[in-house]
């Protein structure tokens, strides 16, 4: 495999976490000037917590999603696909989960190359042939290569707190009259949050959407057939649609995660982790297109 560096990914990685860094540091004087030393206690509990989520992250993620760890003999095809995807990736083998769900999806997680895990649904598996299944889980190895989950782990953890203050601002904040200006202050420092919030959030859906397309891209040089992938995706996107609102609820939560997103609509693909399935399939036919005459 001629596994390149995608300098287009790093870069956005980099000018992201930059403008992110920068970000942080204007919102991080405002909190401490408006509301004093209660948001720090609740930023040293709330920054222990990620620490435990990030390096639990791939059992912690596994578990919340319903995921199962399977070994060999009970799905000795699927680990023999992760295995050998693994092996043309140059990664070590990931822990292989199975979700039992009729939504066709996947994902992966984990901090490191070393400690990630991949987990698919069983309506996944019913759904594709073996080339498609190949494709998916390249996709995912290919998010492992890039480091993905730990790049967006450290991009979503001030995101996180800005909205924790947004939500519970004037109760972390002594809304009784402490810090400068009392409770303007509080309400200075809440406005400063959803701003910084907001702005995170656009900063990290536009790092994540490009990074599915660095990941399919992977998936093509790690499997050699992007139009196999293209074809999950199709497929993947056409079972969604069939699946009941009640189900898709249920599933919502996992949105962020998995190769294909929930959502619909117009606000849902604004907002969206993931670009269109279909601005993917066209990127992975050029994709073939450029390898077959090469």
């Amino acid at each position: 495999m001629d596994w390149k560096p995608d300098w287009g990914l790093r870069f956005r990685m980099f000018l992201t976490m930059f403008l992110l860094f920068a970000l942080y540091i204007v919102f991080a004087g405002v909190i401490t000037a408006y509301m004093g030393g209660g948001i720090a206690i609740f930023a040293l509990l709330f920054g222990g917590m990620s620490l435990v989520q990030y390096y639990f992250s791939d059992t912690l993620t596994l578990k919340t999603m319903g995921a199962k760890t399977v070994s060999a003999e009970e799905y000795p095809q699927l680990h023999s696909a992760v295995e050998r995807l693994s092996q043309q990736a140059d990664l070590p083998k990931p822990k292989v989960a199975v979700i039992d769900s009729k939504v066709p999806n996947a994902f992966a997680t984990g901090r490191n190359q070393k400690n990630a895990a991949v987990a698919v649904t069983t309506g996944l598996m019913r759904t594709l042939d073996q080339d498609e299944l190949d494709g998916v889980l390249a996709h995912e190895l290919a998010h492992v290569k890039n480091r993905d989950m730990m790049v967006m782990t450290i991009a979503s953890f001030l995101s996180t707190i800005a909205f924790m203050i947004v939500r519970w601002g004037a109760f972390f904040g002594g809304g009784h009259g402490r810090g400068r200006g009392g409770g303007g202050g509080v309400i200075v420092a809440i406005v400063v949050s959803l701003v910084v919030w907001i702005v995170s959030y656009l900063l990290i859906r536009a790092l994540s959407r490009y990074r599915e397309f660095a990941a399919d891209r992977g998936a093509a040089t790690i499997t050699g057939k992007p139009s196999a992938l293209a074809s999950a995706l199709l497929k993947i996107s056409g079972e969604i649609d069939k699946v009941p609102d009640r189900d898709m609820r249920e599933e919502a939560e996992m949105n962020a995660f998995f190769i294909i997103p929930l959502k619909s609509g117009v606000v849902g693909r604004l907002f969206s982790t993931h670009p269109s399935t279909e601005r993917r399939v066209e990127s992975l036919r050029q994709l073939e297109h450029e390898m077959e005459t090469v």
